[in-house]
């Protein structure tokens, strides 16, 4: 018997045991291929040796030093190393220990620099339908996902929610890419003028629609559009790449293939690759010198914000990525993953849409091809082909509620980013084989 409240008390979880490279181990000596990063964190894969020697080297000099007394060497080097790499603008860096902490945060920001600026009216939170920002109230309250938002509804803080850019569901019949992507984005202004331009304070959008939708990018230009938007009404733009960014997509940060930088920007998951619970968010110039010459302090904290075991962890990691050009690799085997998938499944009866960036990949499955008809959810395919795929000694990430937070199904690709073309080879077939016993 177990005395951990787990994520399903009913399920009966194998116990993970070891993991070195692109696999996990459980306690009876099984392999699993992790195809999945478990939710898109683990870039490295598993013990890595550098890392791990880098978490040793840490624990001997420093465990853990409150930030109201000090700051720290891991986590100063830590800021320097992603503020030389981010976005224009961006400026510091604010740690904390995971992506829902990151955009309580970000959203805490974007209100103190409204207050501080002298625009206390500017207080509407804008984001998008199929959407996750993370668990914590402030942050489940901006997200777009249904399910997990229901039950908690009379604790949320009031958001307004816009139509995703979603093309597989919601560009018309001979609509163009860039003229749905102009449609797509006018519906936020549409909402701005609706509220009220002078209460918005930001909008908040992943890049690449991470656990909710299945890896959906924006069309070109989309979110083009959606700075000039914001720029036109003194909206901030907070991007969420907690699940996206870091490399998954094959650049850095998701939203450098957008052509566009953010106000604030949340990261975390591949931040760390796993070895320790770290998220962060990176805030430009303007904010922070609208703190710095105004009140002096950001309004909140944690206990464990700017911990240097975490730091010392993600410096490693994003060390090792930098090193090995990890980054080319994560290009070229998703370019790989992109084709076996495409192979696999481009005339599959029951797979609607293959999509991503990257070693982010995502499958839509549907009940009927032609008229992209989802499955009954009382069937919960997702669920079966999470489990058809572990008999496989396969983890992938399937979610259900896809299209509208109850109906459609998804499986959801985020491998680490040292795979190599004969693994992918590997989750492909087994994927199939998982997929066509899921839904036979």
């Amino acid at each position: 018997m177990t005395h951990i409240l787990h994520r399903q008390i009913h399920a009966t979880l194998p116990v993970a045991a070891g993991g070195k490279g692109i696999e996990l181990f459980d306690r009876d000596g099984r392999a699993y291929i992790d195809a999945s990063g478990g939710a898109a964190v683990s870039c490295l894969g598993h013990s890595h040796p550098d890392v791990t020697a880098a978490l040793h080297a840490q624990a001997d000099k420093l465990a853990y030093a409150h930030t109201s007394f000090f700051t720290n060497e891991p986590a100063e080097t830590l800021a320097d190393k992603l503020v030389a790499g981010a976005p224009q603008g961006i400026s510091h860096a604010y740690f904390v220990s995971g992506g829902s902490e990151a955009v309580e945060a970000a959203l805490k920001m974007a209100r103190q620099f409204f207050v501080e600026t002298g625009k206390p009216e500017r207080r509407n939170v804008i984001a998008r339908r199929q959407s996750y920002h993370g668990n914590t109230l402030g942050a489940l309250a901006v997200g777009g996902n249904e399910w997990r938002r229901a039950q908690f509804r009379p604790l949320l803080i009031d958001t307004h929610h816009v139509e995703p850019c979603y093309a597989y569901r919601f560009q018309e019949a001979g609509e163009s890419e860039g003229a749905y992507g102009l449609r797509a984005a006018k519906a936020l202004e549409d909402k701005i003028l609706e509220l009220g331009p002078d209460t918005v304070m930001a909008f908040v959008a992943e890049p690449v629609v991470g656990a909710t939708a299945g890896a959906v990018p924006a069309v070109p230009g989309y979110f083009g559009r959606i700075r000039e938007i914001c720029d036109r009404y003194g909206v901030l733009l907070i991007l969420d790449e907690v699940m996206c960014g870091m490399g998954r997509t094959g650049t850095l940060h998701a939203c450098e293939q957008d052509g566009v930088a953010p106000d604030l920007m949340t990261i975390a998951k591949g931040l760390g690759g796993g070895y320790q619970p770290i998220g962060a968010v990176l805030l430009s110039r303007r904010i922070f010198d609208a703190f710095a010459e105004g009140s002096g302090f950001f309004q909140h904290g944690h206990t464990y914000i700017c911990h240097p075991m975490a730091c010392a962890a993600a410096l490693a990691v994003q060390e090792v990525i930098a090193r090995d050009d990890l980054l080319a690799n994560v290009r070229a085997m998703g370019a790989h993953l992109s084709r076996r998938l495409g192979e696999r499944f481009g005339n599959h009866a029951h797979i609607g849409d293959i999509r991503g960036r990257g070693l982010f990949m995502g499958l839509e499955l549907v009940e009927d091809r032609s008229s992209k008809e989802p499955f009954d959810p009382d069937r919960k395919l997702n669920g079966r082909v999470k489990r058809e795929a572990m008999a496989r000694g396969l983890l992938v990430y399937p979610a259900g509620g896809t299209i509208d937070g109850v109906r459609g199904d998804h499986v959801l690709l985020a491998p680490p980013f040292i795979i190599d073309a004969a693994a992918i080879d590997a989750v492909v077939e087994r994927l199939g084989d998982a997929i066509d016993a899921a839904v036979a």
